[in-house]
């Protein structure tokens, strides 16, 4: 397996290949017809993740021989005006949610494509996009019911805060969970 890294304009030139990954990573997601999960809805999500220079940092795992991709993630820094933390359901305390742009990276998606599960490439995705990032903390979302991510992120660290309904249309409740940075990679 081999990584590449991409800001948010690198990122728009391999639009396809986001989209291939998330209708293989989550197909029955997307079987479900839940509309939020559709992959038009999932790719407008990410083409405003993209639309703007907020400091996106997508990784993408490739087959290190075929150069096939196999998974993906990315995240980038919130900054002051964010919108991240609207729809938090209780501030776990006074301050929380104030960003600098220097104090939280948002993990916003990681996938892995179904016949590479259950190999750790999510784990490798999700410590090579966090490592050597200078923010004091990461946070992510993840559904209560998504009880194989929720495993995954509580083995590595992760810590529920609270709930969220982020605005985007038909967007479900999710956990935020926060980590503390850096990592260790010393597994």
């Amino acid at each position: 397996m081999k990584f590449k890294r991409h800001n948010a304009a690198q990122a728009r030139k391999i639009r396809e290949t986001v989209e291939l990954v998330y209708r293989d990573a989550y197909a029955a997601a997307i079987a479900s017809a839940d509309p939020f999960d559709s992959p038009e809805s999932f790719m407008e999500r990410f083409d405003a993740y993209t639309a703007s220079d907020r400091g996106l940092d997508l990784v993408m795992a490739y087959h290190a021989s075929t150069e096939e991709p196999i998974g993906q993630t990315w995240g980038w820094p919130l900054g002051p005006e964010t919108a991240w933390w609207r729809g938090l359901i209780s501030e776990p305390e006074p301050g929380f949610t104030v960003e600098t742009g220097h104090r939280t990276f948002a993990l916003s998606e990681i996938m892995v494509r179904q016949e590479w599960t259950g190999h750790g490439i999510a784990h490798a995705l999700h410590d090579d996009l966090l490592k050597g990032r200078t923010e004091q903390r990461a946070t992510l979302l993840v559904e209560a019911d998504n009880h194989t991510a929720y495993r995954a992120y509580s083995a590595w660290g992760w810590e529920k805060v609270g709930q969220l309904r982020p605005a985007w249309p038909e967007a479900p409740l999710f956990d935020a969970l926060i980590l503390p940075l850096p990592i260790d990679l010393g597994h």
